[in-house]
């Protein structure tokens, strides 16, 4: 029963990852979430329903538009598949349990500004607003209202400090060093993790953006990249490890 369950979390993720990718793209853009037809990104031809079936349709089609056989974004695909991922990670690790619908909202937010910010560099306030009054509503299921006052406390911290983390950078470099987008982010992930585990958060999301900068400077002589990817691939890390600010403390005093 638990695989069966496990295979359904991964196909509602399949299903909901295309809807997160359309509403990341379409925020950025100012378009209709849902009135809208979603259309071919080249030959702008309206797409049927069996041209938009999750992952099925990419992988029939072999990756291009059926009405002008050109390449198709390979993002859909890959938020369809990474939600869908993500979707089965958070029964797997959480159960039915109010946990897990705070584990699908965090992975919703993640997928939303996933696609948003890594092809317009853009991260709607819109998003933030919304998925900060979901998880304080479920805050105070899970921990009650204290629980929901050290969680605003968290996440203010987080974002004061990358505020001034942000203003040191452009005082520095004497240009943007890191988007608004990125310093109210902070606040969400704030909101469910403690300002440690936020630092923690934000150093190995510069350790996994190194590499990735250096190679597209080399390559393309690329001066800004989205950080908010980043970000998100390291908070993800550290909230489905479900690592405590206690174990990294005693880890450390190992050496």
């Amino acid at each position: 029963m638990e695989v069966l369950y496990i295979i359904c979390f991964f196909i509602m993720g399949l299903v909901f990852g295309s809807f997160f990718c359309c509403v990341g793209l379409r925020l950025s853009t100012n378009k209709k979430i849902i009135n809208d037809r979603s259309v071919c990104d080249n030959c702008r031809q309206v797409l049927s329903w069996y041209d938009l079936i999750p992952l099925v349709s990419y992988i029939s089609l072999k990756g291009r538009c059926r009405y002008c056989h050109k390449k198709v974004s390979l993002l859909n695909p890959f938020i369809e598949v990474v939600t869908g991922i993500l979707f089965a990670l958070s029964y797997y690790s959480f159960g039915f349990s109010i946990d897990l619908v705070l584990a699908l909202s965090i992975v919703a937010l993640a997928m939303i500004i996933f696609a948003s910010d890594l092809t317009y560099m853009i991260i709607p306030d819109e998003v933030i607003i919304f998925f900060s009054i979901v998880i304080i509503i479920l805050e105070f299921f899970l921990e009650g209202i204290t629980g929901v006052g050290l969680s605003l406390l968290s996440g203010l911290s987080l974002f004061f400090f990358m505020y001034c983390l942000m203003k040191l950078g452009n005082a520095l470099f004497k240009k943007e060093s890191l988007g608004g987008g990125d310093v109210k982010l902070f606040f969400v992930l704030g909101l469910v993790i403690d300002p440690f585990l936020g630092l923690v958060t934000i150093f190995l999301a510069s350790l996994i953006a190194l590499p990735v900068s250096l190679y597209l400077l080399y390559k393309n002589k690329e001066h800004m990249i989205p950080f908010g990817p980043f970000i998100l691939i390291a908070f993800l890390i550290v909230f489905f490890s479900k690592v405590t600010t206690s174990e990294i403390f005693d880890f450390l005093t190992l050496f």
